[in-house]
């Protein structure tokens, strides 16, 4: 699904002018996250934000129901697929000046380092390594880019090229569909090709393969991107940040590689995808990922796992809750356990039993309401954690269990809601 196809008729549609410096756009977005948001006039551009905020956006996007992405993704991670190489690729269309600062690539909030690229998809090939991921990406000025990274694949391939003594070639995808997203974001193991797991969920839930077409850089790249930018990043390093992260508050400064751009180019009336930093699509398209990890370690755990869920409201990294059939004592625990080992930026997890609904935070509430007793809390000292809780200050954190399943020796009839 295409930018423009992933707008629905429902989408609030800002026509007046809107400036790209002033954080405008995230007002209007946090108004009502739920809700797409089209700026027909992002200081002469058009800008689509919360494109994907919710889980019944994102099924709809990836045409499967809504509780089951994470199989859905776990599918794909386990079978993945060739793509479709087509000779004329929508993102090939127009040519555009070489000029990032014309782009609508908004401020979003005001201690930021500057105008960010959220929503970009770095593709890269070094070596017979290709890899595709997620990186925000500050504007220095019109050819100039300033990235973060984190040490993980693009890192560590940036890293052979440099002690070449070579520039790392690269291309920036932006308004890539919801497979490609996903892909992006989910961890596998260095070498594996994201764009073959993303063209088997676009295989399984709309019965092609994914359609890749190749820049002039020779990279190959999803050919219904919007917005395409060719680079290279360099052997330099400059400055980036601050920035808000998912928690909502102020990641610091780094020393950061310099992405020098070569060219740009877009579809036809192209829309350039804002993603809200701390916002609820920056929770799902960086948690959404994870979710088959934490299944697939559970699993291994208890035969019994229902599904996995990690929280909004614990910015879908911090909290999870999984849903079980319990076959004896001690399955809740288990479950916890192998659930913080799937996701180890995870400090919170919840287990409750497979009638209750893990997308209903009412309902897990409820669980832990009537079916746990402080007892049954398992806390964990000194555990690695993610460097995103302000709480930990980067150091160590305290994990929790909460097995909020009814006990094998209850009596069952205690426990089950009145029915008709």
């Amino acid at each position: 699904m295409t930018v423009k196809e992933s707008v629905t008729s429902d989408a609030l549609v800002v026509d007046a002018p809107t400036c790209r410096d002033d954080c405008s756009a995230t007002r209007v977005l946090l108004q009502d996250q739920a809700r797409t948001v089209v700026f027909q006039d992002l200081d002469g551009g058009r800008a689509v934000g919360n494109r994907f905020s919710t889980r019944e956006k994102m099924a709809a996007a990836l045409n499967i129901p809504k509780d089951g992405i994470v199989n859905h993704i776990l599918e794909a991670v386990n079978h993945p697929i060739p793509c479709e190489v087509v000779d004329d690729p929508e993102f090939a269309a127009c040519e555009l000046p070489l000029d990032l600062t014309a782009l609508p690539i908004p401020k979003y909030f005001p201690e930021d380092g500057g105008r960010y690229v959220t929503s970009g998809i770095v593709v890269t090939e070094f070596e017979g390594y290709r890899n595709v991921s997620f990186h925000r990406m500050m504007i220095m000025d019109e050819r100039h880019i300033a990235i973060r990274l984190v040490p993980r694949h693009l890192f560590t391939i940036h890293r052979m090229a440099k002690e070449k003594g070579q520039e790392l070639g690269i291309t920036i995808c932006i308004g890539a569909q919801a497979e490609v997203l996903l892909a992006a974001a989910t961890s596998m193991d260095f070498g594996a090709d994201e764009l073959e797991v993303a063209s088997a969920m676009h295989k399984a839930g709309h019965g092609t393969p994914l359609r890749v077409g190749r820049c002039a850089n020779g990279l190959l790249v999803p050919a219904d991107t919007d917005y395409v930018i060719e680079g290279r990043i360099t052997l330099e390093e400059t400055k980036e940040g601050p920035f808000v992260d998912i928690t909502g508050t102020y990641d610091f400064e780094r020393q950061q590689p310099v992405i020098e751009v070569d060219r740009i180019t877009s579809c036809k009336d192209p829309m350039m995808h804002l993603l809200l930093p701390g916002g609820w699509e920056h929770y799902l398209l960086m948690g959404l990922p994870r979710e088959p990890m934490i299944l697939k370690a559970v699993r291994q755990a208890v035969p019994g796992v229902r599904n996995v869920r990690l929280t909004e409201g614990g910015c879908c990294w911090l909290n999870g809750v999984v849903s079980i059939r319990r076959n004896k004592a001690g399955d809740g625990v288990n479950a916890g356990m192998a659930a913080l080992s799937g996701h180890t930026s995870m400090k919170q997890v919840i287990v409750v039993d497979e009638d209750i609904d893990i997308f209903d935070d009412r309902e897990v509430e409820w669980a832990v309401a009537t079916r746990m007793q402080a007892d049954r809390i398992v806390k964990i000292p000194g555990a690695a954690g993610s460097s995103l809780d302000p709480s930990s200050h980067g150091g160590t954190t305290w994990k929790v269990i909460i097995d909020a399943t009814i006990p094998p020796e209850a009596d069952l009839s205690l426990y089950k809601k009145a029915t008709l």
